[in-house]
């Protein structure tokens, strides 16, 4: 299945796209305990019921990422160990992170080879791991693929997903809210990496978006993720545009170059909106001073998720908030956008470029 090609075909609503949220893994039953009579009589209490976070048993997890050389790849790593050490009965075993897809491959047979419980995989290529991923279900051991899918299903018994897609429609129509109708606005896009599914994903969920309101991209060039890729490319997209009126920036661990650039340049015309979150992001949002006016969350809580999920799984587990007895086959995160307005309720959380 073509799931980029899937998303695509998604209505756009007046709202932001969302997806799947629902990880509040605190208590088996509802929110509100049964009531007792007043001789201590009547329906169990959430107490009595138990908690999804008591501790069960123990529950050995490999963990393998790409390596951290990015700010919101290594939150990843870095929320993943935190949430493992929250339980005494999660036993986290974490592979050191590669860019190789060879030693990553290595890494996962490993932890086949000492029979862990559960795998946790962001795979730094979702194709090339999905071998070695079917092997570990083959040899009974539940994989939890993070946010790089692998090419067959079959490969995961979970797999967490970012939205991708939905960062650009929610980017797109954020654009489309502040245009107030300006059909003759210009829009500019700095993307990352075009050969990826992801930014494929991204631009298309941003043009869908702004075709909404009338509006297309009018300059658009590709960075690579970094800060200097993300500096050239920007120096490069300001010389092209002599007048902006949006610019969208996917990621902002290369968005610290593209401010750079800007500010070199003295543009100060146009909106600026981010991706991904970073906490530097955030505080360029709450000075008031910056052309970086909002950010769309691209959530680096995935491998925690992550983390949580494989120990339900191997625990025989549901989530709480679900009438479904197990846990799904796929949780697809929010990509909400962060202003000056709501800035405070996501910056405690974000993750540094």
């Amino acid at each position: 299945m073509n799931l980029s090609t899937n998303r695509r075909l998604r209505r756009l609503g007046t709202g932001l796209v969302a997806g799947v949220a629902v990880l509040a893994l605190a208590a088996c039953t509802g929110n509100e305990p049964e009531e007792t009579s007043s001789d201590g009589g009547g329906g169990s209490s959430e107490a009595e019921a138990g908690s999804n976070d008591e501790a069960g048993d123990t529950v050995t997890i490999g963990f393998s990422a790409p390596a951290a050389d990015h700010g919101w790849m290594a939150a990843i790593t870095d929320q993943a160990e935190a949430t493992a050490d929250e339980y005494e009965d999660i036993d986290l075993q974490v592979a050191a992170g590669t860019n190789d897809v060879n030693q990553q491959i290595g890494q996962v047979e490993t932890f086949i080879n000492d029979g862990v419980d559960a795998i946790v995989l962001l795979p730094f290529d979702g194709a090339a791991m999905t071998p070695v991923a079917l092997k570990a279900m083959e040899a009974g051991i539940p994989v939890i693929n993070v946010d790089r899918e692998f090419d067959d299903s079959n490969a995961a018994r979970v797999t967490v997903l970012g939205d991708n897609y939905g960062m650009g429609v929610s980017a797109g129509q954020y654009v489309c809210e502040q245009a107030e109708g300006n059909q003759d606005a210009v829009v500019a896009e700095i993307a990352g990496i075009d050969s990826l599914p992801l930014t494929q994903d991204r631009s298309q969920g941003f043009k869908d978006a702004l075709a909404e309101c009338g509006l297309d991209v009018d300059n658009r060039v590709a960075a690579d993720f970094t800060v200097e890729g993300g500096e050239r490319a920007a120096s490069q997209l300001l010389q092209a545009a002599p007048q902006i009126d949006f610019l969208w920036n996917h990621d902002d661990d290369q968005g610290v170059g593209v401010l750079a650039a800007i500010n070199s340049a003295g543009r100060d015309e146009f909106t600026m909106i981010g991706g991904a979150g970073s906490a530097n992001a955030m505080r360029e949002i709450q000075s008031g001073e910056s052309v970086l006016k909002a950010t769309v969350i691209y959530p680096s809580s995935q491998g925690a998720d992550g983390i949580k999920l494989a120990r339900l799984v191997v625990q025989e587990k549901a989530m709480s908030d679900l009438v479904e007895q197990t846990v799904p086959r796929e949780v697809q995160l929010y990509a909400p956008v962060v202003t000056e307005e709501n800035v405070d309720q996501y910056i405690d959380s974000a993750f540094e470029s």
